[in-house]
């Protein structure tokens, strides 16, 4: 039986959204969009079987150029959301000042400080949402579409890696991963975002 390829993919450039009225889940900002128009155009002739998306609307806005151009539904999967979900803002991480508290949480994974979740908690929902998704998709090309958080989350954790942040993934950067379904784990790449500078 041949391995799952996984497009794991960052979403792409959302508005920015401070103290919202309950829980801050911006759109794509116009440059977002051709972000991910970008991304739909480049993954053209690349063979998809399914496309899933956290909830978040930056997530499954993302994820429609690739849904839309092979007649696939989004399967949205909450475990592959953000750790910062339940927020009231929404600051690009980009953007946060380096110096700040929040800054620091994310860097060292404390979530808890800033109102999220139990790092190892959301560490183990994260690698059982990606084996669920291999687990329902044998020998087939799955993108996901999710977060920094998720990617860096889940790919620390295939490669043995005891950090929560450990890179910069770019706004609709592709990050590809092999896995068997007897468990093996292969990344293939990380950050690939070709399609920024000639999509």
């Amino acid at each position: 039986m041949q391995p799952v390829n996984l497009l794991v993919i960052r979403h792409a450039l959302p508005n920015r959204v401070e103290l919202a009225e309950g829980r801050a889940d911006p759109g794509l900002s116009e440059e977002g969009l051709r972000q991910a128009s970008a991304l739909g155009r480049w993954l053209a002739n690349e063979q998809i079987d399914a496309v899933y998306a956290s909830h978040l609307l930056r997530a499954r806005e993302t994820a429609e150029p690739i849904a839309a151009a092979r007649g696939l539904e989004i399967t949205i999967e909450h475990d592959v959301a953000e750790f910062d979900r339940d927020a009231s803002s929404y600051i690009p991480f980009e953007e946060i000042d380096r110096d700040s508290a929040e800054f620091r949480a994310i860097v060292t994974g404390d979530y808890t400080a800033i109102g999220g979740p139990d790092p190892l908690h959301f560490r183990a929902k994260i690698v059982e949402a990606f084996d669920r998704i291999i687990d329902a998709h044998p020998s087939q090309t799955v993108a996901v579409v999710c977060h920094a958080g998720v990617i860096n989350t889940y790919f620390a954790s295939v490669l043995g890696i005891d950090r929560h942040l450990f890179f910069n993934p770019n706004y609709t950067s592709i990050n590809r991963l092999i896995a068997s379904r007897q468990g093996q784990r292969q990344v293939g790449s990380l950050n690939e975002d070709a399609h920024l500078t000639r999509g």
